[in-house]
C-alpha cells in the first residue's frame, strides 16, 4: 500500500506532467492526498431518468437515456457549432457543442445508446443542452450514479479539459488505487462514542454519495475531524503558554478592595458580576497567567467588573492599566473611574497622545516610582518611553480594535507577564480565544 500523502499527482491516470503542473498552480493539489481532500462544493441528484416530453427550459438538471438521430453543424469559425438531435422515443432534443466538434465527432456515434446529463434551456423554441455530459448508458445503472458531485475550476483548467467532470474522472481513478481502506485517524472510542462514519467511508462518500443520508454523514464525519484537530490544537496552546508563562499570584483581597465595596459600590453587584469577579479572583490567584475575556453588552458593567479586578492588583503591590481605542472612549474610562474611587487614597492617570509637555513628563516619572498605581490610555500607553514599576493587571477595552503584536507589547512592561483582562461588546466565539 503506497503512501497517498506522498505520491506525486501526476503520476495518476488521467493526469500526467503537464496536468500536474496545472493542478499545482490553480488547485494547490500535489498529492493523492491533496487530490482526495479536494470536497465538491455542490451536488446534483442523478438518481433517475426523465422523459423528454416531462421537461422544460425551466429545470435545473435533466437526465434521459436515448440516441442521437444525426448531427448538424452550423456557422463557421468560432461561430460554428455542432448540434446532435437526441431522442428517447417521447421526443426529441437538441444537444448543442461550441468546443471540440472533430473530437466529438470522432467519440459519439449515432444509433447509440447514452445516458445524457445537463441543463436545459429554449432556444427558438426548442429545448437545448449545452455541452451535456455523456456516458454509454451501459456503463452507468441508476442504483451506481447517486449525487454528482461539482467541483470548483478555473479558466486554465478548463483549457485543460479539466473541467468539474474531468476532476471527477481524476477522482474515480484516486479512489480505484485505494484498495486497503484508509487509515483511521480518531480514536476508536471517539468514533464509536459520537457514531461516526470511518475515514475510509466519509472520504469515498464526500466525492460519491450514492444518496442524501450517505452525504451528511460523511460531511458530519470530516466536519468533526476539523474542528477536533482545530480545538486538540487550542488546547496544546494554551497548555503550553500556561507552562512557558508563570502569572504572578494575587494570594488577597486587602483594604482597598474591601473599602471600596463596602464604602464606594453605589449599587448591588448582579448575580453575572458576581460570579465574573469569582472567576478573575480564581485566577489571579492560581499562579498562571490570567488571559479572559469579558463579554458583554454596552452598559451591562464591564467597567465596574474591570476596576474591581484592578483594585485586586493594587491590594497585592502593583499597578493596574486600563487601554481603550480612542481618546474619546479612555477619557469616559477615566472619570467614570474617578467618581467610583472618590474619597479612596488611590491614584488614576489618563495618558493619551495629547497629553504634552510637563503633564507627561510627571506622569511618566510616577508610573516608575509606583505612585501611580492606575494608568487609563490609548495606543500611547504601548510607547517604549511608558514603563511601569510593577505593572500587574492590563484591562484592554475593546480587544478586537487592536492587533495582536500591540496587546502583547503590554507584556513586555513587567519582567512577569501581568494577568490580562479583554473586553468587548462585540460576540467572540470563546472556544477560539
Amino acid at each position: 500500500m503506497f503512501d497517498i500523502t506522498t505520491r506525486d499527482i501526476k503520476y495518476l491516470q488521467g493526469v500526467g506532467p503537464q496536468r500536474a503542473t496545472v493542478l499545482n498552480k490553480e488547485l494547490n493539489l500535489f498529492s493523492l492526498h491533496d487530490l482526495l481532500y479536494y470536497f465538491p462544493y455542490k451536488y446534483v441528484d442523478r438518481s433517475r431518468l426523465y422523459y423528454i416530453h416531462e421537461i422544460d427550459g425551466n429545470m435545473p438538471y435533466i437526465q434521459l437515456k436515448g440516441e442521437i438521430l444525426s448531427f448538424e453543424t452550423f456557422g463557421e469559425g468560432r461561430q460554428r457549432r455542432l448540434v446532435g438531435h437526441f431522442s428517447d422515443g417521447t421526443g426529441v432534443i437538441d444537444l448543442v457543442w461550441f468546443q471540440g466538434i472533430k473530437y466529438l465527432l470522432e467519440h459519439y456515434k449515432t444509433r447509440t445508446e447514452y445516458i445524457v446529463f445537463g441543463k436545459p434551456t429554449v432556444f427558438n423554441g426548442r429545448i437545448n443542452v449545452a455541452h451535456p455530459d455523456m456516458d454509454p448508458s451501459g456503463e452507468l445503472t441508476l442504483s451506481t450514479m447517486g449525487l454528482q458531485p461539482y467541483y470548483n475550476t478555473t479558466e486554465r483548467m478548463k483549457r485543460g479539459f479539466l473541467n468539474s467532470h474531468g476532476v471527477e474522472k481524476l477522482m474515480k481513478n484516486a479512489l480505484a488505487l485505494l484498495q486497503e481502506p484508509l487509515a483511521e485517524t480518531l480514536p476508536p472510542q471517539l468514533v464509536e462514542e459520537h457514531h461516526l462514519m470511518s475515514l475510509d467511508e466519509a472520504i469515498r462518500y464526500i466525492h460519491f454519495p450514492q444518496n442524501p443520508e450517505q452525504l451528511r454523514k460523511a460531511q458530519y464525519r470530516l466536519k468533526f475531524e476539523e474542528l477536533f484537530y482545530v480545538q486538540l490544537n487550542i488546547l496544546r496552546y494554551s497548555k503550553d503558554r500556561q507552562r512557558k508563562y508563570r502569572g504572578l499570584r494575587f494570594e488577597r483581597v486587602g483594604e482597598i478592595f474591601n473599602t471600596f465595596y463596602s464604602q464606594n459600590l453605589p449599587f448591588e453587584l448582579t448575580g453575572a458580576q458576581k460570579r465574573v469577579i469569582k472567576e478573575i479572583r480564581k485566577d489571579m490567584g492560581s499562579g498562571r497567567q490570567m488571559n479572559r475575556l469579558l463579554q458583554g453588552d454596552v452598559g451591562s458593567g464591564k467597567t465596574l467588573v474591570a476596576l474591581m479586578s484592578m483594585l485586586i492588583a493594587l491590594d497585592n503591590g502593583y499597578q493596574a492599566c486600563m487601554m481603550a481605542p480612542t481618546e474619546i472612549l479612555a477619557a469616559q474610562h477615566y472619570e467614570t473611574i474617578q467618581k467610583f474611587l472618590f474619597g479612596m487614597d488611590v491614584r488614576v492617570e489618563l495618558l493619551m497622545g495629547s497629553v504634552k509637555g510637563k503633564r507627561r513628563e510627571r506622569i511618566l516619572k510616577d508610573l516608575l516610582t509606583g505612585d501611580v498605581q492606575i494608568l487609563i490610555g490609548t495606543h500611547a500607553v504601548l510607547e517604549d518611553t511608558v514603563g511601569f514599576s510593577s505593572l500587574g493587571m492590563v484591562i484592554i477595552d475593546e480587544q478586537h480594535r487592536f492587533g495582536v503584536a500591540q496587546r502583547a507589547k503590554l507584556w513586555s512592561k513587567n519582567v512577569c507577564p501581568p494577568h490580562v483582562l479583554v473586553m468587548t461588546a462585540t460576540p467572540i466565539p470563546r472556544t477560539l480565544l
